[in-house]
Formats: structure tokens, sequence, C-alpha cells
């Protein structure tokens, strides 16, 4: 896809982190944008800030979780804009389960995680892809995924992960032996300095109470995990990659090279027929470290 001035675009979780950056970037590409998320109050400062410098955007209060909030997205964005070219699958949260293993994490966990990572992005696709077809104009699907979607280990943010992965690369098969127009990718970023980590802000109170991080050697890993959030590339840099990506027709989008060596060892245990091996102390040290090229993990 070549041509983006006054073409659409609709983000989900568009509010802050990655899927504000997309906004801010096609929004400077001349494009008409469609921010979603599901917290208004920052939905709305963000279409404001937009539209300060006179930019076609719009904010729609989407939960990704229910399926009749998705149809309205579709039904307000085709309204105002007519033909939807670009449609990011961003929206994601990470469930705070501690350090339990896979079998004693909490069913709601389970379900939350699932339903946001995987269903939502799969009911955008089936909601969003026929009309994208129908029209018969260029298009791109983003699919914001994760190293966790290419590497072992993450509990159910790593499944889901995996899940939609799997997803993306079977919608791109799809679109590819059906000639299609619309073209794909999965973006898999390292750490981004977004607020994933504070995800448990928007559980919903049928799927349990918010899981805050103590400080109990459980939760470790939480902290930690912000710790490297912070210090990891801005939303911008990723957006501008992304950008880049669907011009040039990149399925994958490996935006942190540093990662590069961990996938290189992971696929070659896979062809080797090993087990999956445990991170030595060395490895995971090297997370901590600035790299002498520069690049972040």
């Amino acid at each position: 896809m070549r041509n983006f001035e006054g073409k659409t675009a609709v983000i989900t979780g568009a509010a802050s982190g990655i899927g504000k950056a997309l906004a801010e970037k096609f929004a400077q590409e001349k494009m008409q944008v469609v921010l979603a998320d599901i917290e208004e109050e920052a939905l709305e400062k963000t279409v404001d800030n937009l539209r300060q410098y006179q930019h076609r955007v719009i904010g729609v209060k989407t939960d990704v979780l229910v399926e009749e909030s998705i149809d309205e997205l579709f039904a307000k964005a085709t309204e105002e804009y007519g033909n939807i070219h670009i449609l990011c699958n961003n929206a994601g949260i990470g469930a705070n389960s501690g350090n339990k293993a896979i079998w004693e994490i909490d069913k709601h966990d389970w379900d939350w995680v699932m339903g946001v990572n995987y269903q939502g992005v799969l009911k955008g696709i089936q909601t969003f892809l026929p009309h994208m077809l129908e029209h018969g104009e260029e298009g791109h699907v983003v699919t914001t995924v994760s190293m966790a979607g290419l590497l072992p280990g993450a509990g159910t943010y790593g499944v889901s992960k995996h899940a939609v992965m799997a997803l993306t690369e079977g919608l791109s098969r799809d679109l590819i032996t059906r000639n299609a127009k619309i073209n794909a990718s999965v973006l898999c970023p390292g750490f981004v300095d977004t607020n994933i980590d504070k995800s448990e802000r928007n559980r919903p109170s049928h799927l349990g109470e918010p899981q805050e991080p103590t400080n109990d050697i459980n939760d470790m890993g939480a902290q930690i995990m912000s710790s490297m959030l912070r210090q990891g590339k801005k939303p911008e840099e990723i957006a501008g990659i992304v950008f880049e990506a669907i011009k040039e027709n990149i399925f994958y989008i490996l935006s942190h090279p540093a990662w590069d060596e961990t996938l290189r060892s992971h696929f070659d245990n896979i062809l080797s027929r090993k087990e999956i091996q445990r991170n030595s102390e060395e490895e995971i040290a090297k997370f901590f470290s600035p790299r002498e090229d520069g690049e972040k993990y």
C-alpha cells in the first residue's frame, strides 16, 4: 500500500502507547483516523490533541471484549468516513497473575486476556475484512503481537499472543490465495514504553478484582517488567517502523533487532529437536545491560 492520503485507518487501543503513536503517524500522513479505546477520558484527550493540528479524526469508545461494541465501531467509522483501508488490531492487555504456573492461573485471567488479545482481534477481522474486500481498494491489517508471540513463556499473555500470531499468519495466507488487495502484518516488538503493565486498571468487574503488584517476592516479575518497559523504545519509533512496513508489505515487523539472537537460538532449538532451554543467568543479565550498538530489548 503506497497511497495513504485521504484513506481511513481504524486503530483499537488508540488512546495511549503504540495505538496513539500510530494514530498520530497516520494523521500526519493526511489519513482520516478512527481512534477506538475503552478509556474514554484518555481517548477524548488524544482526539482533541490531534484536532488542534486540523487532522480529520474521531474517537469511539470501544470495548473489544464486547462484540456489539466492535459492531458499533464499524458502523460509526463507515458512517463518518466511508471505506476503511487500514485496520490496526492493537488493543491488548496483560493480567497480573504473579508468578503462577499455567495450571494455577485463575479462569477470570484467562477469559480476560484471551477475550481482549485474541477474541477482540478475531472479531475485528470478522467485522472489518468483508467491507475492506468488498470496496476493492488497497488496504492493510496490522495485528500487534509481541516477542511473546514468538518465544515460549509469559503465561496468559504469551498464549494469547501466540494465538493472534497464528490467526494473522492464517489471515495473510487466505488473502494471498484469494488475490486480495488487502495485505497483513504482525507487529512483534520487544519492550516499548507503554502502560500495558497497568492493564489491571481496565479489568471488568465480572472478571474479578484488579490485581495490583505487591512487594511480595512472587510479584518481582511484574516490577522488573515495568522497569524494562520504561527503558524500552518509544511508541513513536514503533509507529514509524509500522508505517514503512505497510508501504513495503512486510509481514513480520520485528522492531527490536536486539532480540534477533534470541529468536535465532529458539528456532535453532526447534529444528534441532531439542527441549525448551532454561535461560541462564548470563542470558537474563544481558537484558539489563546497555548494548554496544545502542539497540534496546
